[in-house]
């Protein structure tokens, strides 16, 4: 693997200054009673515990599962409850972690073999790395002997859990396309409209800074919010199969054209002061960087189609009152990309451990055949502004209180030409750890786009 770059503070100026607004955003959210916290403290402390709810208990025979916090937490945590009441011999462990902690853990813990019964996980290189060093279970004929399981999916989204056509990983839970989101009342405020082609947004940038406003938020401390925008530009101006060769491992599928056109225009929109100042030091598991959206200190921000669900918590009033906006990313002038090509995660998915018990594999299988995607399960997403990656919801859909930005997600995936999965997930954990610190360097100037992409073909086949 190539030595990762150490990030650096941003020292862009142009934008309204952070320092003295973070603190009082961090402050905001918490008293919102956001479950999530800062990465640092969870990386050695649990975020949350759900054992086995009130009169349950779990013991060291229990499958054990490891999940994020943020939004499908609470629906998690009483979806195991549930089954913990009504299955006592086949109790479920469940421990929390934010993001960018769990990321770190749950990749040395399997490698260990030491991994949670349900392996939480978004599918591609990370999950074919499990795969090829046998860690995690085949369930094809587990889903063979219970069609019922493979029906209730999407199946273009059940086929993100297969490698080599078999299936390590079924969904858990929602369809996360990556969206635009941005602030009505800070639109209305300059008179501007949301950005349809990239020239329109890039003409935004000086309005807002006129106004004393962040045109974008953007969580740099986390690097993976910085991928967003490489994988939409990149897709937008020579279309899916720019990545399709890159993720196969083509030899110098970096030097497409499009990744250095996307990685320049990124470098210009951080030229033009673009992102709020001191968007390297914001990490995105505080949820700072969407307060400064909803809170009205940035316009817009690029993010994926879970932070609804934070918003939705913490932001109840913007949400309601219809202050919180969003659109699918502009197209390029010239692109060869489908304007409906999306990128995002189509979904997590539970792989199960090939290291668990064998009765710790038979109460994974149980409760994924059983004790997931219940109508009350389902209901329980839907309810918190998510769409469910299963058949037959259009109605349920319709019927929310967030029936607008639900169809337009659910209209996003069912419509997309293709639906890219998230770079970071999609290659093999080493490119992928390469890939997010030299972007990095791409945002904070660092590094110039031949140089990223001179490293990054360095990478193929790693």
């Amino acid at each position: 693997m190539l030595p990762l770059l150490r990030a650096q503070a941003s020292t862009r100026t142009g934008s309204p200054t952070l320092e003295d607004e973070l603190t009082t955003m961090k402050m905001h959210t918490l008293r919102k009673g956001s479950a999530a916290l800062a990465a640092g403290a969870l990386a050695v402390t649990l975020a949350a515990c759900g054992s086995g709810g009130p009169g349950n208990s779990v013991s060291a025979d229990s499958a054990t599962m490891w999940g994020l916090t943020g939004g499908n937490q609470p629906v998690l945590q009483k979806s195991v409850d549930s089954w913990n009441s009504a299955h006592s011999s086949e109790t479920i462990k469940l421990d929390f972690f934010a993001n960018d902690a769990y990321k770190t853990k749950v990749r040395t813990a399997v490698g260990a073999g030491q991994g949670p019964t349900f392996i939480y996980g978004w599918g591609g290189g990370v999950l074919k790395s499990y795969v090829d060093a046998g860690q995690v279970e085949d369930l094809t004929s587990f889903l063979d002997k219970n069609p019922d399981v493979k029906d209730r999916y999407l199946p273009s989204v059940l086929k993100n859990g297969q490698v080599n056509g078999k299936q390590f990983a079924v969904p858990n839970n929602n369809a996360q396309p990556v969206v635009l989101y941005y602030n009505k009342e800070l639109f209305d405020k300059v008179g501007a409209q949301a950005p349809k082609t990239w020239d329109d947004l890039m003409a935004l940038v000086p309005k807002f800074k006129a106004a004393g406003i962040a045109p974008f938020s953007l969580g740099g401390q986390s690097k993976w919010p910085d991928l967003m925008w490489l994988e939409y530009l990149t897709e937008r101006i020579g279309g899916p199969q720019v990545f399709a060769d890159i993720a196969a491992n083509k030899p110098n599928a970096w030097s497409n054209p499009a990744v250095t056109d996307a990685l320049t225009k990124i470098q210009q929109l951080v030229d033009a002061g673009g992102f709020v100042n001191g968007f390297s030091s914001i990490a995105a598991d505080s949820n700072a960087d969407q307060a400064l959206l909803y809170t009205g200190k940035a316009a817009m921000i690029l993010q994926g189609g879970w932070i609804y669900q934070t918003m939705k918590k913490n932001a109840a009033d913007s949400i309601k009152n219809g202050k919180i906006g969003w659109v699918t990313f502009p197209t390029v002038d010239g692109g060869k990309g489908d304007p409906a090509d999306i990128v995002g995660n189509p979904s997590n998915f539970w792989s199960v451990s090939s290291k668990a018990t064998d009765a710790q594999k038979k109460s994974a299988e149980d409760y994924i055949k059983s004790g997931m995607f219940t109508d009350a399960d389902t209901q329980a997403l839907i309810d918190s502004g998510a769409v469910p990656v299963v058949k037959g919801i259009e109605g349920k859909l319709q019927a929310s209180p967030d029936k607008d930005f639900l169809t337009f997600v659910y209209g996003m995936v069912k419509d997309a030409p293709s639906f890219t999965l998230s770079w970071d997930q999609a290659l093999s954990p080493a490119q992928g750890d390469a890939m997010l610190s030299n972007l990095d360097q791409i945002f904070l100037k660092k590094i110039t786009p031949e140089q990223f992409v001179s490293t990054m073909n360095a990478t193929i086949g790693k």
